[in-house]
């Protein structure tokens, strides 16, 4: 698994089409958990989350499970927990649930890539 992620319009998906070129990408907000498990690459993985979690769905052990049924698939995710704390309660799980799952994932991909201002920088390569 490779992750790609990044603050909000940082170009983080041009970085990813750019190097990946031959991938058919998903975008994470209209994705099917079977899709999930399929697809080559992701956009918007931080959208299927938001998606799933307003379904009341339970996202525990969705880390663990896409790194065993998708290990070659390339997430793009948006960092969504900078910035000022969200007084609503749902955003405020969104943003630790998206965080959570996504360093697990970090933990388990072998590449990691931030991208800034369309510049990526590896943050880990193993």
């Amino acid at each position: 698994m490779e992750m790609i992620i990044g603050g909000v319009y940082q170009g983080k998906e041009n970085y990813a089409r750019k190097n990946f070129p031959d991938i058919t990408w998903k975008k994470g907000s209209e994705l099917t958990e079977e899709e999930l498990y399929q697809a080559e690459g992701i956009l918007g993985f931080h959208d299927y989350i938001k998606r799933f979690l307003k379904e009341g769905k339970d996202l525990s052990g969705l880390a663990q499970e896409l790194l065993e049924k998708n290990p070659n698939v390339v997430l793009v995710s948006e960092e969504v927990g900078y910035g000022i704390v969200p007084a609503d309660a749902f955003e405020r799980r969104y943003r630790e649930t998206v965080g959570r799952i996504c360093t697990e994932l970090a933990a388990g991909s072998s590449k990691v890539t931030r991208v800034v201002c369309g510049i990526g920088m590896v943050l880990k390569n193993a």
